[in-house]
């Protein structure tokens, strides 16, 4: 195992993926190594997984740490974000577990959103500015749209059920939301809810990352009555049944 206490930008390039809730591993790395990544904010979720995949360098981060140990309340995403690009990570590939607001947005379908909407809290992790660096990114378009169309044109030749475009509003939780929030949040629009991927591209701009996201369907929140509410052991099946073409759709970009 491997320990990196500063940046490494002079190395080659790589891809980053992040793994969401049911995708704590990667398999099929050549040169596979565990590397801790010392912050200045702290650890992230856990040691990262670095080596060849596909054809490519890419650097893996399991979001919540190996076995789900980690509320998305308790990521350190500015910790996790620095080393991912200490790694020299330049794109990075968010999986994330969401809930519809649409009915045509089914569990286990794929949305590749293009826009966030912010309902979280406790922003000032959410930069690596303050303490006297005062700096604003331009954030109108916060995902990139090259890194977008690949994922889209990868997720439609795995045969998956993917939709184009949508936004994304991201909540603290770690409870999910009630009928009255989940309501609200259709008629405002938006079309799937998560925990998670908001801060992770706030601070991805920052570091001068192009990120784009897998936004894995498992649920219809709680909006809709005749379902069944969402649960937790609800989101890891679908997120697990997903899996699979996740790792297919990331290998073939």
């Amino acid at each position: 195992m491997t320990v990196v206490s500063a940046l490494d930008l002079d190395g080659p390039p790589a891809v980053g993926v992040i793994g969401g809730s049911g995708l704590y591993d990667l398999e099929g790395f050549e040169d596979r190594e565990e590397v801790v990544v010392e912050t200045p904010f702290g650890p992230p979720s856990d040691a990262l997984i670095c080596g060849n995949f596909a054809g490519r360098r890419v650097v893996f981060l399991p979001r919540h740490g190996r076995g789900h140990r980690l509320l998305p309340t308790e990521l350190n995403h500015r910790a996790n974000l620095w080393a991912l690009r200490a790694l020299n990570v330049r794109w990075a590939i968010a999986v994330t577990a969401v809930g519809s607001l649409r009915e045509e947005y089914a569990p286990r379908d794929i949305l590749v959103p293009d826009q966030f909407f912010d309902r979280t809290s406790l922003r000032e992790q959410h930069t690596f500015f303050g303490a006297g660096i005062v700096a604003h990114v331009a954030f109108g378009d916060p995902l990139s749209e090259n890194l977008r169309q690949l994922l889209l044109e990868e997720a439609r030749a795995a045969g998956t059920t993917v939709h184009d475009r949508g936004t994304y509003v991201c909540m603290d939780g770690p409870a999910f939301s009630t009928r009255a929030e989940s309501e609200a949040h259709r008629q405002l629009g938006f079309d799937v809810i998560g925990m998670t991927n908001l801060p992770e591209a706030k601070l991805a701009r920052e570091a001068e990352i192009a990120l784009a996201t897998l936004a894995m369907i498992t649920d219809y929140d709680c909006w809709k009555v005749e379902e069944e509410p969402v649960t937790a052991e609800a989101v890891v099946a679908h997120v697990q049944a997903n899996a699979e073409r996740a790792k297919a759709i990331i290998a073939a970009v």
